[in-house]
């Protein structure tokens, strides 16, 4: 069946190029135009013959060229074929270029065309193969370069400030360590929320938001970062509706600890920057059997332990520190527990044997 429709698809092209062929023929020799009839019958059936009897033959060596092209790029990389694809491609557009005015030229202009395309794709498909490291380079700056203008613009993008985090204080490390760029928009309402809670009658209020004005002085002072704005007149009474209409007027970002703000933001549509989840990201990993420095500074809820805690206020547990209270030892970590409300870690002291597996 298969040999019947490559006998066939042969004929019928045999019989085109035959009919081709018989009339350049005739336009060639207008003497034999009484006999045209015959000529392009004759033409038609020797070009269906021919190709009927050459159409296996070249599907055989057809098969064999593609055969030799696939095996050759069995060890192309698939960089290596784009690149060379881009090549042929580019090639063949500057033939085109070059063969469209060629092909005017009587006689001979279909020719010329043909081997334009020919000698082009060729030329452009090696100059890549041979230059394919320096053009990846060039493409992987390219690529940098791009990367480099998305952080510029990056580092436009306002970021605003909430309440919780200018009082959190971290912020400002943040943008001293330069993890957080870009200009630092304080609403007027939330300076007025610091300054009432920098008033308040409670002892405690009133040192946190002393703590968030002095944060805010620092940033200015020192970094030159912070911009105070007056809120947008459509915003709504609250601090929070206030934040997010301010940052959709500025097309920035909302910096807070607040987890509700943080869900409402995100709500509307508006990109948050978390602190806590900043600082979770960056709490080193601690896996059982590592050694820790700790000190023990309570009871724990079983008895024999001992409450210690991290740098970062990760809690450690440790068996057997309620002996060890107020000082610092050397434990060994047992296991790791990820709960809602953080990490916890187990261990027990470096001196103190392992418990026996049964």
């Amino acid at each position: 069946m298969r040999q019947a429709i490559i006998r066939i698809a042969g004929a019928l092209l045999g019989a085109v190029l035959g009919s081709q062929l018989t009339g350049a023929l005739l336009r060639y020799l207008p003497q034999l135009e009484r006999a045209r009839g015959p000529l392009v019958i004759a033409g038609l059936l020797l070009g269906l013959a021919f190709g009927s009897l050459l159409a296996g033959w070249v599907w055989r060596w057809f098969e064999r060229l593609m055969g030799w092209a696939l095996a050759d790029l069995e060890g192309a990389s698939l960089r290596d074929v784009a690149l060379g694809a881009a090549g042929l491609a580019g090639g063949l557009v500057l033939a085109f270029l070059v063969g469209f005015p060629l092909s005017r030229i009587p006689g001979i202009g279909t020719y010329l065309a043909l081997a334009a395309a020919l000698v082009f794709g060729y030329l452009g498909f090696h100059l890549v193969m041979r230059r394919r490291e320096e053009v990846t380079g060039s493409l992987q700056r390219l690529d940098r370069g791009a990367a480099r203008g998305e952080r510029s613009r990056s580092r436009g993008v306002p970021k605003v400030l909430d309440t919780s985090v200018i009082i959190d204080g971290r912020v400002a490390d943040v943008v001293k360590a330069g993890f957080l760029e870009g200009p630092l928009v304080v609403p007027r309402s939330v300076l007025a929320e610091l300054q009432r809670i920098a008033d308040s009658s409670d002892a405690l209020r009133r040192n946190r938001g002393r703590r968030g004005l002095d944060i805010l002085q620092r940033l200015q002072q020192e970094l030159q970062a912070v911009q105070v704005v007056e809120d947008p007149r459509e915003a709504g009474v609250d601090v929070d509706g206030r934040l997010v209409a301010m940052a959709k007027t500025l097309r920035g970002w909302i910096v807070t600890n607040d987890f509700n703000l943080n869900k409402v933001a995100e709500l509307q549509g508006v990109r948050v920057l978390n602190v806590n989840e900043l600082s979770q990201a960056l709490r080193p990993v601690v896996l059982p059997g590592e050694e820790l420095s700790v000190q023990v500074v309570k009871d724990g809820k079983e008895a024999g332990q001992g409450i210690g805690y991290l740098d970062d206020g990760t809690m450690v547990v440790v068996e057997g520190g309620r002996k060890h209270i107020g000082e610092r030892f050397d434990i060994v970590v047992t296991s790791v527990l990820q709960t809602v409300a953080g990490r916890m870690i187990f261990g027990r002291p470096k001196e103190a044997p392992e418990p026996e597996r049964r």
